[in-house]
């Protein structure tokens, strides 16, 4: 998901930029074109701190980052980094990428050498895919494109061509030893779009930190959020759930300090209806068709990006009661919203949690 939803920025002057997810509520900021970026003062009794507001797009989403301290430069460098995350590693359909050389090799009984980096990141993918009973399946994108929910032509695929593509996904088809080398059989193919803007957030966590004049952030990649050290003010940082049960504006929203990663998914964006059934596009790999559960909407916080991605899409799928073991086991928090107007919220959240709908109601997850 990440599972892309509708994450909105709120800017002072009242602009919303319509991103995917999670809501990230920044009073004193000032909305700005793609590409632009801002540079204010912050000024708190004993310092006097730049922010630079940046919005510009990689990753096939917006990204917004919001830095006190550091340069212009270094705020516009950052969706650099992102470009070069996806077009070296991630992308499936940028040429000599390394997913790319991976899915190009398939069938072809021949291992592929990938950097230490993404041998990581696949390692942690494959943990999670099997922690979840493949609820997470990072070889289901040839389905997704079939569907091609969000695109230019969505559809139901034609049953014998789903079950055709179907049999060939699977976590388990992905070889991966400790040399940093990866097979596939015949058809198969790696697509980390379910991951890739949650590795994206971690890639933006440690690009600050690289930088000593970079006081704390906030940066919001499609589905994805990553926020680091402490505001001037030393408020919180305020992410808000989108309501997902149709009524528009925000849920609910999470107050947070110091590093988080939050993830969402959800049934309410990236949609299409025929003959009177709406079609959501997170896609339950045992099935191939979307995923139906009493659940409509997941937000994982927890401490990467890359684990809150994947979190939130296979929590989605699992649906409530088969998600509390795999939280358990990566020490993850959530907020579930049920098709009955019910919200269950992690312990760890229950105290950072504040309800803007009175058609909800509230539950803490024992």
């Amino acid at each position: 998901m990440n599972a892309n939803f509708g994450i909105k920025i709120l800017f002072r002057y009242g602009v919303f930029l319509s991103l995917y997810g999670v809501c990230l509520l920044l009073s004193g900021c000032q909305s700005q074109g793609a590409g632009e970026l801002s540079a204010e003062e912050d000024t708190t009794e004993s310092d006097t701190i730049q922010k630079y507001t940046h919005t510009d797009i990689a990753m096939g989403t917006i990204i917004t980052e919001v830095m006190y301290g550091g340069s212009e430069s270094f705020a516009v460098g950052g969706i650099g980094r992102l470009r070069e995350l996806e077009e070296s590693l991630l992308s499936w359909r940028v040429e000599n990428s390394e997913i790319y050389n991976i899915n190009a090799a398939a069938g072809s009984d021949k291992y592929t050498q990938v950097s230490t980096e993404l041998a990581e990141y696949l390692t942690q993918i494959l943990k999670i895919s099997a922690d979840s009973h493949g609820a997470l399946d990072p070889t289901i994108g040839k389905i997704t494109r079939l569907w091609d929910i969000g695109g230019e032509n969505p559809q139901i695929p034609e049953e014998n061509e789903l079950q055709a593509l179907l049999a060939h996904v699977g976590y388990e088809n992905i070889e991966l030893n400790g040399g940093n080398q990866v097979k596939l059989p015949e058809n198969v193919s790696i697509d980390l779009g379910a991951i890739g803007k949650g590795i994206g957030a971690d890639i933006m966590k440690i690009y600050m930190e690289e930088n000593d004049e970079v006081e704390a952030g906030v940066i919001s990649i499609g589905g994805s959020i990553v926020t680091y050290g402490t505001k001037p003010d030393n408020t919180a940082w305020k992410v808000a759930i989108t309501d997902p049960g149709g009524d528009p504006g925000e849920l609910a929203t999470l107050e947070l300090y110091g590093e988080n990663y939050v993830s969402t998914s959800g049934n309410y964006e990236k949609v299409f209806t025929q003959n009177g059934v709406t079609y959501h596009h997170i896609l339950d790999p045992e099935t191939g068709y979307p995923a139906q559960s009493e659940i409509i909407s997941v937000s994982i916080v927890c401490d990467s990006g890359l684990i809150s991605d994947a979190l939130s899409t296979a929590c989605f799928i699992l649906g409530y009661e088969e998600s509390l073991k795999l939280l358990e086991k990566y020490n993850a928090d959530a907020v579930f919203v049920d098709d009955d107007y019910n919200i269950y919220v992690s312990q760890g959240l229950i105290n950072r949690i504040s309800i803007s709908k009175e058609a909800y109601t509230i539950h803490m997850i024992e």
